[in-house]
């Protein structure tokens, strides 16, 4: 396991750094990661009929970029680079304050939810086009030993 020093932007706009332990399992990180996209399109929903608040959309937020980060490193440790899709957590960010700064409404969540689902079907997109470097790299580390 290594450990690797990061930084994102939760909601609140204030840069943070995080040492985050991650494993080289890309599929693993890969897997919490879309996990956690369901579970922040979930808490817009509830956050949006009043039963979850602001916070909780926040915390959520933070888990994602953590999540992001880690993924981002386990694809690293097998020299793949991920710069394309470093803006995501930046881009989500911006929607997600533009979407709290309102009132939580089904019409609210139907204006900013398309942006938050075309963020992340971009994310998808970019990790999914990793995926044979990924396999080759494995494949190639494997052989080596």
């Amino acid at each position: 396991m290594r450990t690797a020093t990061r930084q994102y932007m939760p909601p609140n706009g204030r840069l943070q750094t995080a040492n985050l332990s991650y494993q080289s399992d890309v599929p693993r990180a890969v897997a919490s990661l879309v996990e956690v996209t369901k579970q922040l399109q979930e808490t817009l929903r509830l956050w949006s009929s009043l039963h979850a608040s602001e916070e909780h959309v926040s915390e959520v937020y933070v888990r994602l970029g953590t999540e992001f980060n880690s993924t981002v490193a386990a694809f690293q440790t097998f020299g793949i680079d991920m710069s394309e899709i470093y803006r995501i957590p930046q881009d989500l960010r911006a929607v997600l304050e533009a979407c709290l700064s309102e009132d939580p409404s089904v019409q609210t969540l139907n204006k900013y939810l398309p942006r938050v689902r075309l963020i992340i079907a971009t994310l998808l997109r970019g990790l999914q086009s990793k995926q044979a470097a990924y396999w080759q790299a494995v494949g190639d580390s494997s052989m080596r030993r």
